[in-house]
């Protein structure tokens, strides 16, 4: 993990710290009640069930006393101080059944045997005699009995222990996953405020599908970071610092034995992560494009169908799904390799060494005998050890997949955004000028020493043909960009002294394709702006005549829209965009082709609606249709990146020069469309008589 990464995800993590601190706090409790089990065992197997081959004693007592053959023994553990001892007695086991022993053993430990009345204990070459009696099941539960209420009293300890653990999983996991949600929504408010904050450039060279596989899959998988692997991991070390410290408290030699598995687990992560991040980075980096590819097809496939592009598409789609599924099915192998055959390996190597250890060393040694009961614990926590060792393993390519999508969530709010500035300023007049102002996107300059002056409340109309420069200037007017050379004012004041949230607070566009977004139709004109009440949103749309061309909505002004308006005609949504720009009230007003895509029925109503709009605001018009900027007044023609001419529809036509030919040009169009127009209509209306007469 880059040491940036982790540092920034710590920080994420402080935000919800309560919550983690809670986990944590849970999971160390859950902990310390599993690994009680096992020294519960312990001591049911040492102290109580084993117990019964301890010595015992003849006493006058009663209380937690056995009485065989008419006389009361005690075990010799039991005697309090003080207590008087009578003769000794044993309970030893020969394969399934025991023995009474009535005398002392000099030696219990070695092979047994019980053969008319003697027991036979063998040790290496050495043989004791003893004579001893079988025991009934009756008598042999007198001797048990003493030992049920203790017996009882450790099921009852594990039990509440149980009951303490299925609590504390419950906490650990519910402050977990509700922390996590909380950093995850925290870091998906930021990333999108950052990118509300990018520069208009900067989505020209990402397409809009990566930006959303960042928003919400790259987050989701540092989402699983904070649930799955933090929850494991977590778990795993504290369970693991635990098992360790039961491991040495059972047995000091056997628990720094056990040491070894530390440093091979982590070695065997950093040289999985070394692997696991080149297949990652790619795997993310597909799954973008794979999004990218999919969005853009949504939004053109009315494109891709009337063009045929179907095979084309399928086929770009299929390339990097395939690459993806490689790259997938890699990391799969990978995590086969690594994930059960590595908890195998290193539980067959820790159950070697406790077996190579209690063969040569424990029971070939008196002195250093282990009880059952500890080597019965020390198997069962050995083995707890490697539960937490397979969680951790198995989230190893989630941990790997969420440090690289992290990378790139955090790649994406490191780009360079554009300061916010609080506050608003009070509205200009709307005076706008242009001083030998020269711009380039890379190294061409696309606008070469632009000079012009827009007094409040004038049109100023920009023509030229694609790629002169017109969307630049109104690029250059919004601050979407900053020109290289000269400067651009409003009211005497360079913009670029301006907030460009403060400028852009009074100005409003109107597209050639206007955007809407999925709301109602007064929604789309107030865009949800507080300071925008219902009475304004109808009195725009009605004094841009909106009132008329949607009047056959079921709903009127609250019918739902969706993405884009596509359940309307251009025309309806043209005026909708126009009446937004109205009740915004701007006092710059850019219009980019704004009646392009209008049919002539209804392009009568958008002329009457823009004469609304442009009332009171400086306007800037870029068109290509010449007959709808007549009246401007004042039209710049652009060739290349510079003004040609300049002056009013007259003036220019007076002229004779580009733009008199450019008018020519599209009159001529006009007239010439007009008279196809006709003919096509005599012939279909001669047609249409041939028809009704061949009928008749």
């Amino acid at each position: 993990m880059k040491p940036n990464i982790g540092k920034r995800l710590f920080q994420y993590a402080l935000t919800s710290k309560a919550g983690f601190i809670a986990a944590l706090i849970a999971l160390a409790i859950g902990v310390a009640a599993e690994l009680a089990g096992p020294f519960i065992a312990k001591t049911m197997i040492d102290d109580h069930m084993l117990a019964i081959e301890k010595p015992f004693y003849e006493t006058t007592s009663v209380d937690g006393t056995v009485s065989y053959a008419g006389t009361h023994f005690k075990r010799e553990d039991r005697f309090e101080a003080g207590e008087t001892k009578g003769r000794e007695a044993r309970i030893l086991q020969v394969g399934r059944s025991f023995v009474f022993v009535d005398g002392s053993v000099q030696v219990a430990d070695g092979n047994r045997s019980f053969t008319n009345g003697t027991l036979t204990v063998t040790r290496g070459s050495d043989t004791f005699h003893y004579k001893a009696k079988a025991l009934t099941a009756d008598e042999l539960y007198s001797f048990y009995k003493p030992e049920m209420p203790g017996i009882f009293q450790l099921i009852g300890w594990y039990c509440f222990f149980l009951v303490v653990s299925i609590f504390a999983e419950f906490g650990k996991t519910y402050w977990l996953q509700s922390s996590a949600n909380k950093v995850i929504q925290k870091l998906r408010l930021d990333l999108y405020a950052h990118i509300q904050r990018l520069p208009v450039y900067f989505f020209d060279n990402l397409p809009a599908g990566k930006v959303v596989s960042r928003v919400t899959n790259d987050t989701e998988a540092v989402k699983d970071l904070f649930v799955a692997v933090l929850s494991n991991f977590t778990s795993g070390i504290v369970t693991m610092t635990g098992v360790y410290v039961a491991l040495f408290l059972l047995d000091f030699r056997l628990g720094l034995i056990s040491l070894f598995i530390v440093p091979l687990l982590i070695l065997w992560i950093i040289l999985y992560r070394k692997v696991a991040t080149r297949y990652n980075t790619i795997i993310r980096s597909r799954l973008s494009e794979i999004n990218a590819i999919i969005n853009e097809s949504i939004q053109g496939m009315s494109i891709i169908r009337v063009f045929r592009h179907q095979k084309q598409t399928q086929q770009e789609f299929e390339e990097l799904n395939d690459d993806y599924m490689k790259h997938q099915n890699k990391m799969l192998n990978l995590n086969a390799f690594t994930s059960h055959n590595l908890v195998n390996v290193l539980r067959n190597l820790a159950f070697a060494v406790v077996l190579w250890y209690f063969g040569s060393a424990a029971l070939g040694t008196t002195g250093s005998a282990i009880s059952l009961g500890v080597l019965y614990a020390f198997v069962d926590v050995l083995g707890r050890l490697f539960q937490p060792i397979t969680g951790m393993v198995n989230q190893l390519a989630v941990l790997d997949t969420s440090i690289v999508s992290s990378g790139r969530v955090f790649e994406l709010m490191d780009e360079t955004g554009e300061p916010v500035t609080d506050g608003t300023m009070p509205r200009y007049k709307g005076q706008v000028e242009f001083n030998d102002v020269s711009f380039a996107y890379k190294k061409d300059d696309v606008l070469k020493h632009i000079s012009f002056t827009a007094q409040p409340g004038q049109t100023v109309a920009l023509v030229g043909h694609t790629g002169s420069g017109k969307s630049s200037i109104i690029n250059l007017l919004f601050r979407f960009y900053d020109p290289q050379k000269g400067t651009i004012t409003i009211d005497g004041t360079p913009v670029k002294n301006i907030p460009k949230q403060w400028l852009r607070h009074h100005m409003g566009i109107v597209l050639q394709d206007p955007y809407l977004f999925t709301g109602t139709v007064a929604s789309n004109v107030s865009l949800g702006d507080s300071r925008i009440t219902r009475e304004q949103v109808n009195k725009a749309l009605h004094d841009v005549g909106a009132d008329k061309l949607l009047a056959h909505l079921p709903q009127g002004f609250d019918e739902p829209v969706i993405e884009k308006g596509s359940t309307l005609s251009a025309g309806q949504r043209q005026l909708i965009s126009f009446a937004r720009a109205l009740a915004f009230d701007p006092a710059i007003l850019i219009l980019d082709e704004a009646t392009a895509n209008i049919d002539t029925e209804t392009e009568a109503l958008i002329q009457s609606a823009l004469e609304v709009l442009k009332k009171g605001r400086t306007t800037f018009i870029i068109a290509h249709r010449l007959s709808t900027i007549r009246s401007a007044d004042q039209i710049l023609v652009l060739h290349r990146g510079e003004i040609v001419e300049r002056g009013s529809h007259d003036e220019l036509m007076a002229q004779r020069g580009r733009y008199f030919q450019m008018y020519q040009l599209q009159s001529g169009t006009v007239a010439a469309e007009s008279a196809s127009s006709s003919a096509t209509s005599s012939a279909q209306n001669d047609l249409l008589t041939g028809k009704i007469a061949f009928k008749a």
